[in-house]
């Protein structure tokens, strides 16, 4: 999720009357709020975030599960903007708040390239209703704020950093700009730039030149900054296609071209297609729980940050900075989150990109039912979403990944080095061993080892060196197997 500047706007001068039924059930004159300035405010979101629809296809039909399936992108195209749009009305009616849900970037990566590949996509995707599931639960007997408080922030915020490393990799490996150096070259070296060390071919170029438009883009503050981005870049490798001479292929998951019609029926093929528990079968079941933990941290600190920040930009929070209706809000993140899991679109979660409505005057559920309805409406334009080639969305894995880590780093306490450590191992582990459960796991472990070390193991909450236990047996797996005679 990348971030969105906005521009707070003059709040209209509350009144106690609702005008009307509409009007008393969102409160929207009690928030200062009217029709008109919610449905700009659900535009302006939807506008700043509709890039999802393509992005989380080209992160998840990327992967392939341990049968060697991959998922048909006009199937996830549907099940993306399904999921993003019910889960945002859902929020409106229920949470009535303008924060719209989507298809988390980051913890696709985890079910495409992680989970997958151990499991069926049926397996996999049932691992995140399951995670769904635990955050209902931890929300239901108020745990949830027991855990996000057992981990440090600054590890916390490496977490965060760590996973925009992660999808700023995979943007890098997709569009071409960086490939693997085959075993032939019999190089140490894993990657390299390009073909052979040199950036050859027009996919390329648009690549490149995608990257630099949403990076001025951002920079300028422009809305929509990342649809804006990919959608002249998708123009470009139209043209590109069209006179240039670009070999079959090398446009990534999907050649530029211009359909016959932009609309089409939904395929709602993917929807329902889980296994609960198939996971645990492929994996056992400490490896299948800590899949299921990786899922639920990589959403976690980020939807209570991204509620509580677009809460706070909103001016709905009271004095002690809490948000009313909380744990409502807090439900549907997690029902949200077993949704994605049931439609195949990997975990919904909260979007940053909601900061857009905000700025434009949105205070209620209401600015929710105008986006999550255009994200239903995109159902029937799957045609227009293939022509997208990887190399004009992919730029946006990176400058999102340049945002989340723009907006954490300064957060972490670098003068402490009990925290700074597990920090730096928990950023570096993820793109390094190109997995987001090895990265949490090494920094939780670094992060017990270097406070014992220090005397100050106390200061560990219980439940942090709980699953630290849990990742020591993780990562010792193997020895402890064939020390059982199992291995």
């Amino acid at each position: 999720m990348s971030s969105s500047a906005t521009t707070p706007v003059d709040k209209q001068p509350p009144s106690a009357t609702p005008k009307n039924a509409l009007d008393r059930f969102f409160k929207l004159s009690e928030r200062g709020s009217d029709v008109p300035r919610e449905i700009r405010g659900g535009l302006a979101t939807f506008f700043a975030m509709a890039y999802i629809i393509v992005l989380n296809p080209i992160i998840l039909s990327a992967g392939r599960d341990m049968y060697g399936h991959q998922l048909d992108m006009g199937q996830l195209i549907t099940a993306t903007a399904l999921m993003a749009g019910l889960s945002t009305v859902l929020m409106g009616i229920i949470g009535n708040v303008p924060i719209a849900l989507a298809a988390g970037l980051g913890i696709n990566a985890v079910v495409s390239l992680q989970l997958a590949p151990e499991m069926s996509w049926p397996d996999a995707m049932g691992m995140v209703v399951l995670a769904g599931f635990v955050l209902m639960i931890l929300v239901a007997s108020g745990l949830r704020q027991r855990v996000l408080d057992a981990i440090p922030s600054g590890l916390r915020r490496a977490i965060a950093i760590g996973i925009g490393m992660f999808i700023t990799l995979i943007g890098l490996v997709d569009s071409g700009f960086v490939t693997r150096n085959p075993d032939s070259a019999e190089t140490t070296v894993p990657l390299g730039l390009g073909m052979g060390g040199r950036l050859e071919g027009w996919p390329v170029l648009v690549f490149v030149l995608g990257l630099a438009l949403t990076f001025v883009l951002v920079i300028r503050k422009t809305k929509g900054a990342i649809l804006i981005s990919i959608t002249v870049m998708t123009v470009v490798a139209i043209i590109v296609n069209a006179f240039a001479d670009v070999p079959e292929g090398a446009w990534g998951l999907t050649t530029p071209a211009v359909p016959g019609s932009i609309v089409g029926t939904p395929d709602f093929g993917l929807i329902g297609e889980i296994s609960l528990f198939g996971g645990f079968a492929k994996v056992g079941l400490l490896t299948g729980c800590l899949f299921v933990f990786t899922v639920l941290l990589s959403g976690f600190f980020d939807a209570m940050g991204t509620i509580i920040g677009v809460g706070e930009e909103a001016g709905l929070t009271d004095e002690e900075g809490q948000l009313p209706g909380m744990g409502r809000i807090l439900m549907v993140d997690g029902a949200a989150v077993a949704a994605g899991g049931f439609g195949s679109a990997s975990a919904t979660t909260c979007f940053v990109e909601s900061t857009a409505g905000v700025g434009e005057g949105a205070r209620t559920g209401l600015a929710n039912l105008v986006t999550g309805g255009l994200f239903l409406l995109a159902l029937v334009f799957t045609p227009l979403a293939l022509i997208v080639p990887s190399q004009a969305a992919t730029p946006a894995l990176v400058v999102v990944g340049f945002l989340i880590m723009a907006t954490n780093i300064r957060g972490i306490d670098w003068n402490d080095f009990t925290v700074a450590a597990p920090a730096f191992l928990t950023m570096i582990s993820m793109p390094f061993t190109y997995s987001i459960t090895n990265g949490i796991g090494i920094g939780v472990l670094s992060f017990i080892l270097l406070r014992a070390a220090t005397g100050q193991v106390r200061t560990v909450p219980w439940l942090l060196k709980a699953v630290g236990a849990c990742f020591l047996v993780y990562f010792l797996l193997g020895p402890i197997e064939q020390a059982l005679g199992a291995g």
